[in-house]
C-alpha cells in the first residue's frame, strides 16, 4: 500500500514500478537466456499442432515453431488440395456418364485456373483457422527455423532467440525426394508433388515417374482432367506394398483409364527443347538381362517426380543432441514416441512409419496425455490403420495383406474371401469400372485381420469396416449383419 501511495505522488517513481517486474525477469534470464515453456513443438503440421493444442488444454504452457505455413504437408501440398483436385477429376468422369443417364449436357469447358484460385483461397482460409485455433488455445506461435543449440539442456534457437522446455517434440514431417542432375541428366527440369500445386494451367502432356500412391493419384488426376499422361514405373505394377489384388487391379485400371503405362522402365535423361521437354526412357526386358529399349517422349510440359519422401531433419542439429536416426534419416522412436534423447520426442512423417495425417494427429495427442495428464500408458496403437488411395476408382484398405497374414499366421491358418463385380452405377453406362473386394481371415474363428477394396465409393465405405476390424470382428459377425441393398458395401456381408 505504501509503495502505491508513493507511486501516485511521484510520477517519476511510478515509471519505475513496472520495470521492477522486468528486472526480476531479466535476473532469471541471466541464469539462462532461453524463454521457457512446458512443451515446445518444432513443426506446425498435423501432428505438432494436435499435440500442442491438446497439451495446452491439459494446462501446459505450449509453443509451436514453424518456418512455413501452418498445417504442414497435408493442408498445403498434400491431402487437402489433392482431394480438391481429385473431386474435380471425379466430376470429369461423371460428365462421360451424363448421356447414359439421360442428360444432354452440350459443350463443357474445364478451367484449371478457376479451380486453382478457389482451391488456393480455401487453403489460405485453413491456414488462418489453424492460427486462430492456436491463439484460442493460448499456444505461442514462433515463426522461423529451429536449430538445437549446444546448451546442456535441450534448447533450440529461432531467429537468434533461444527457447527451451522439459519436453520438446519434433514433428517436422517430410518432403518429396528428388533426383540430382548427376543421377539423371536434366532431372531438375521436372517438378515434384509440391510443384504440382503450383501449376498455373493444365499440362497438355504429362509424364509421372513413380509407382506409389502419390504417383498413382497425380497421374489419375491429370489424365482424367484431360492431360495426355504417361506413368513410368520400374517394375510391372503400381502400389507394390499393398495387397497383391489391389496392386494388380489398380495397374489394370490405370491402363483402362487411358494412362500410358511404361513398365520395367526408368528415365535415362531429360532435355529441354523449343516444344517442351524430351524425356528419354530406358525399358528393360525382365526375361532378358541385357535387352534394353530406348524411347523418347516428346513435347512434355509437365515431368513430375513422385519417387518417395524423405524426413525434414536437415539443419535441426539433432545428431549433436544424441537423437538417433535410421539409414534414411528418419528419427528413431519407441512405442511412446520417445527418441534416444530424454525429453525429446518425435511424431508423424519424420519418424517414417505410417505416413498419414490422422496417425500424426493421434500420436501427438496421445503423447500430450502421457506427458501432461499422467497417463503413463498413453500411446498410439499402430496396428489396423485404415488408409485410402484416391485413385480412379478409389482404394480402401485396412489391416494385413494376404501375404502378411500368410507370413505371420501360417498359410494353413489363413482363409481368403474375395469378389469382383460391376457396381450398379455402371449397369447402364458405357464407361465400366469393376469393384474388387477381399477379406483376410485367420484362425478357426475366422477373425478378420485385413480388408481390401477398390471401386466406386470404397473411399467412404472403409471407415465403418475399420471400426469393426479394430474391435476384433469375425467373418461370422460380418455374416450376421443385414446387408444394405442395393450398395457395393453389402458384398462384404454376403461373401461365401
Amino acid at each position: 500500500m505504501l509503495l502505491k501511495k508513493i507511486c501516485r505522488l511521484l510520477p517519476s517513481v511510478s515509471l519505475s514500478f513496472p520495470r521492477l517486474r522486468v528486472l526480476r525477469r531479466s535476473s532469471m534470464a541471466s541464469e539462462s537466456d532461453a524463454t521457457r515453456f512446458d512443451f515446445l513443438v518444432i513443426g506446425g503440421g498435423s501432428g505438432g499442432l494436435a499435440g500442442a493444442r491438446r497439451a495446452a488444454e491439459l494446462g501446459a504452457n505450449a509453443a509451436v515453431i514453424e518456418s512455413h505455413k501452418l498445417g504442414g504437408t497435408c493442408v498445403n501440398v498434400g491431402c487437402v488440395p489433392k482431394k480438391v483436385m481429385w473431386n474435380a477429376a471425379v466430376h470429369a468422369e461423371y460428365l462421360h456418364d451424363h448421356c447414359d443417364y439421360g442428360f444432354e449436357t452440350g459443350s463443357v469447358r474445364f478451367s484449371w485456373e478457376a479451380l486453382k484460385a478457389k482451391r488456393d483461397a480455401y487453403i489460405a482460409h485453413l491456414n488462418r483457422i489453424y492460427r486462430n485455433n492456436l491463439d484460442k488455445a493460448k499456444v505461442t506461435f514462433i515463426q522461423g527455423y529451429a536449430r538445437f543449440t549446444d546448451d546442456a539442456e535441450p534448447t533450440v534457437e529461432v531467429n537468434g532467440k533461444k527457447y527451451t522446455a522439459p519436453h520438446i517434440l519434433i514433428s517436422t514431417g517430410g518432403q518429396p525426394s528428388v533426383l540430382s542432375d548427376e543421377e539423371v541428366p536434366g532431372a531438375s527440369l521436372g517438378i515434384n508433388s509440391d510443384g504440382f500445386f503450383e501449376l498455373e494451367t493444365l499440362p497438355k502432356r504429362s509424364v509421372i515417374v513413380g509407382a506409389g500412391y502419390i504417383a498413382v493419384e497425380m497421374a489419375g488426376i491429370l489424365s482424367t482432367l484431360g492431360s495426355k499422361t504417361s506413368l513410368i514405373i520400374r517394375q510391372t505394377g503400381v502400389l507394390r506394398n499393398f495387397d497383391a489384388l489391389i496392386s494388380a487391379n489398380c495397374t489394370k485400371e490405370i491402363q483402362n483409364n487411358g494412362i500410358d503405362l511404361w513398365k520395367n522402365s526408368q528415365v535415362k535423361s531429360v532435355c529441354k527443347t523449343e516444344k517442351g521437354l524430351e524425356v528419354t526412357i530406358v525399358t528393360k526386358d525382365p526375361d532378358k538381362t541385357n535387352d534394353e529399349k530406348i524411347s523418347v517422349i516428346e513435347e512434355v510440359d509437365c515431368l513430375l517426380w513422385a519417387i518417395g519422401r524423405q524426413p525434414n531433419t536437415a539443419g535441426l542439429n539433432i545428431g549433436a543432441m544424441g537423437v538417433d536416426t535410421d539409414d534414411r534419416g528418419h528419427i528413431i522412436v519407441d512405442d511412446f514416441q520417445n527418441t534416444t534423447r530424454s525429453g525429446i520426442y518425435a511424431v508423424g512423417d519424420v519418424c517414417g512409419k505410417a505416413l498419414l495425417t490422422p496417425v500424426a494427429i493421434a500420436a501427438g495427442r496421445k503423447l500430450a496425455h502421457r506427458l501432461f495428464e499422467g497417463k503413463k500408458d498413453s500411446k498410439l496403437d499402430y496396428s489396423c490403420i485404415p488408409t485410402v488411395v484416391f485413385s480412379h476408382p478409389p482404394i480402401g484398405t485396412v489391416g494385413l495383406t494376404e501375404e502378411e497374414a500368410v507370413k505371420t499366421k501360417g498359410k494353413e491358418n489363413v482363409k481368403i474371401y474375395k469378389t469382383s463385380f460391376t457396381p450398379m452405377y455402371h449397369a447402364i453406362t458405357r464407361r465400366k469400372s469393376q469393384c474388387i473386394m477381399k477379406l483376410v481371415c485367420v484362425g478357426k474363428e475366422e477373425k478378420v485381420v485385413g480388408l481390401h477394396m477398390q471401386g466406386l465409393g470404397c473411399d467412404e465405405m472403409l471407415q465403418g469396416f475399420a471400426v469393426a476390424i479394430k474391435m476384433g470382428a469375425t467373418k461370422e459377425d460380418f455374416d450376421k449383419t443385414v446387408a444394405i441393398h442395393p450398395t457395393s458395401s453389402e458384398e462384404f456381408v454376403t461373401m461365401r
